[in-house]
């Protein structure tokens, strides 16, 4: 059973998993995992899945908001994520929202907004959502000659033309969310997760609030693999199955045993999409990460004054290095050839799905707007318990932290 004590020790400090980083962090398992999880979606995809694989859409909301009924008392209640405090942080009446985030006007009137409003939409149970708009995050914007309404709650500007029915419909509301987890138990600390499960469709539907499910719907049927897609994703798969067979368990399984290795690696790698830079040559990317640790802890060692605080750095230092030093070049190259054989299956399979979404996705500079795709997708297993994030790193990366693009916090 995941309960939510275990989602708590692994979500609260990290977000959702990228695909390809489940080789890092759950080696041989984590890599069959991932191979497999593309396998269901090229099958979806291409039409013939025998069962259904379970996708939500990612998308870019904030704050993220839980709410439903208290099972110690019955009663209504929303919540940021201090719902995973030993000691539960919910607030059940404005003066509980005041006590908790005066002075933080935006987030302040929005839990408030949520208190007053979402009761109304008959939720049973606990869920998990992202706050999209209120009425005043609404803007009427042209874009190509046509008036948009547009919402902007993180780095993602939506849009829907203003005189389509969705267009209507959201100009006519108080507040917009999607909804993506629902958690199950008799209390807090005893709730299990569950991803991928339609809610909005069974809640109420008030006119003053946009609710809307995570859950990937190809209404336009536009989103399928031709036949000639299909065989170029089989022989990125194909390769990929055989590259796996190739590295030893130890191999795969030894970055995550040390978790100093762990946790470095994965540092690095985002530090090379924070640049922009994908793992182009993997010789080269296993030499600078082992370099880039040993600066890494020289520089801890430099900060210490005692002999022993030195000592102690450096001891972490072999640790750290250990795993590279005991397994052979080709093997490490290998796990990162694999690494990108997985972000290329990847790619091709988020291509596809952007294509059936049914809101505008832009990002803002001081020019005007330009295109881009959803935040990106999630991936969920048949349990509906385990789920990875499916994101095109380098250009959502570069749109999250590049000066180029307005936020909307920044707005």
């Amino acid at each position: 059973m995941h309960t939510f004590k275990q989602f708590l020790a692994e979500n609260k400090n990290t977000h959702m998993e990228h695909l390809e980083d489940s080789i890092l962090n759950h080696g041989v398992n984590g890599t069959r995992d991932a191979i497999n999880f593309l396998r269901s979606l090229r099958d979806m995809l291409a039409g013939t899945a025998k069962s259904k694989v379970n996708v939500s859409v990612k998308w870019d909301g904030a704050p993220a908001i839980f709410c439903g009924t208290d099972p110690s008392d019955g009663k209504f209640f929303v919540a940021k994520k201090g719902i995973f405090n030993k000691n539960p942080m919910v607030y059940k009446t404005n003066a509980d929202i005041d006590a908790d985030t005066k002075g933080k006007d935006s987030l302040n009137s929005k839990l408030k907004l949520a208190l007053a409003e979402f009761p109304k939409l008959g939720i049973k149970g606990v869920v998990q959502g992202d706050f999209l708009y209120d009425k005043s995050d609404l803007k009427v914007v042209d874009i190509e000659g046509e008036p948009h309404i547009t919402f902007h709650p993180n780095t993602i500007v939506y849009a829907v033309p203003k005189n389509s029915e969705l267009g209507k419909q959201i100009l006519g509301s108080k507040v917009g969310v999607v909804w993506h987890t629902v958690y199950r138990g008799s209390s807090f600390e005893e709730m299990s997760a569950s991803f991928g499960e339609e809610i909005a469709s069974n809640l109420k539907s008030p006119k003053q609030i946009w609710s809307v499910d995570a859950s990937y719907k190809d209404i336009s049927g536009t989103a399928n693999f031709t036949k000639k897609e299909t065989e170029a994703l089989n022989k990125i798969l194909s390769a990929a199955g055989k590259h796996f067979r190739t590295i030893r368990r130890e191999t795969l399984d030894g970055i995550a045993l040390e978790p100093d290795t762990l946790a470095k690696t994965k540092v690095f790698v985002n530090s090379k999409i924070r640049a922009g830079e994908r793992i182009k040559n993997p010789k080269a990317f296993v030499r600078d990460l082992q370099n880039y640790i040993t600066r890494y802890y020289k520089s801890e060692e430099d900060k210490r004054k005692s002999e022993k605080g030195k000592a102690t750095q450096r001891g972490k230092r072999d640790a750290t290095l250990e795993y590279f030093k005991k397994t052979k070049p080709a093997q490490l190259v290998a796990v990162f050839e694999l690494y990108n054989m997985i972000i290329d299956a990847k790619h091709m399979v988020i291509a596809k799905l952007d294509k059936a979404k049914q809101v505008g996705t832009l990002l803002k500079t001081a020019d005007g707007y330009q295109v881009t795709s959803q935040e990106g997708f999630v991936a969920i297993d048949k349990m509906g318990k385990n789920a990875v994030k499916l994101i095109d790193r380098l250009e959502f990366s570069q749109a999250n932290f590049s000066d180029k693009y307005i936020k909307g916090w920044e707005k």
